[in-house]
């Protein structure tokens, strides 16, 4: 039942950031034709053997399911250029800790790619055991990509850390999955990673960050992201 809140609508994941098209994929990463680029957000790369470390112990999977999937939307995007928007990793030392066989199948990913790895608030410095470039923030064009999104407008930002999700609730059926957030000058992604949580768009870490009138989430349904005004989620 749940289910059909969200598949009962046309699905649309095409979107427009700073007059820059996107193509939002259902499992969480953006795709920019223009640019031939893909990007991700909030890996969290080792949470599972992080929180390991602490007396936490929880199925050590988390990286294998994120990379596989990541692995699958690179193989149909087959983009040029791969943004991490930074908390690719879920803390300093998870690049160094990271099992040989994902290391392998994350430097293949990379091979013949330019990969920039933004810097987040759990990895705030870029794996030192990996190829790619490290950056703070990075501006292509009229796009400006950054780990933390600034707290008011931002024309031309596409941001992470936030991890948004979207509920719905329809005659006492609801859903809540994760989802894009924006308003047609900024965009916060989704997290990628497999054992990421969601911060409902109704928190007040949200507040003032988008145009209430324009603000909408593209939601991620099985296998379409669909196109949702704000003012039809609930907290």
């Amino acid at each position: 039942m749940t289910a059909d809140l969200l598949e009962q609508r046309e699905p649309n994941c095409a979107l427009q950031i700073a007059g820059e098209a996107f193509i939002c994929d259902p499992f969480g990463c953006l795709y920019w034709p223009e640019e031939n680029c893909l990007i991700i957000s909030d890996l969290h790369l080792e949470k599972g053997s992080s929180f390991a470390s602490r007396g936490r112990l929880i199925p050590p999977y988390d990286t294998a399911a994120t990379l596989n999937m990541l692995e699958q939307r690179l193989e149909y995007w087959r983009p040029k250029t791969v943004i991490s928007l930074g908390d690719s990793f879920h803390d300093k030392n998870a690049a160094e800790r990271i099992p040989q066989q994902y290391h392998l199948q994350l430097s293949a990913m990379m091979k013949g790619r330019n990969w920039i790895w933004i810097q987040g608030n759990h990895d705030p410095l870029a794996p030192a055991n990996l190829e790619g470039q490290d950056a703070t923030e990075l501006a292509i064009g009229p796009i400006i990509f950054r780990h933390e999104p600034h707290s008011g407008p931002s024309n031309g930002e596409i941001a992470g850390h936030l991890h948004p999700a979207a509920k719905i609730k329809r005659r006492g059926s609801s859903v809540r999955r994760r989802c894009f957030i924006g308003d047609g000058t900024r965009l916060i992604m989704p997290s990628f990673g497999s054992f990421t949580g969601g911060l409902n768009i109704r928190d007040r870490a949200f507040n003032g960050m988008f145009l209430e009138s324009d603000q909408y989430a593209w939601v991620m349904g099985q296998n379409n992201v669909f196109q949702i005004h704000a003012r039809q989620l609930v907290r």
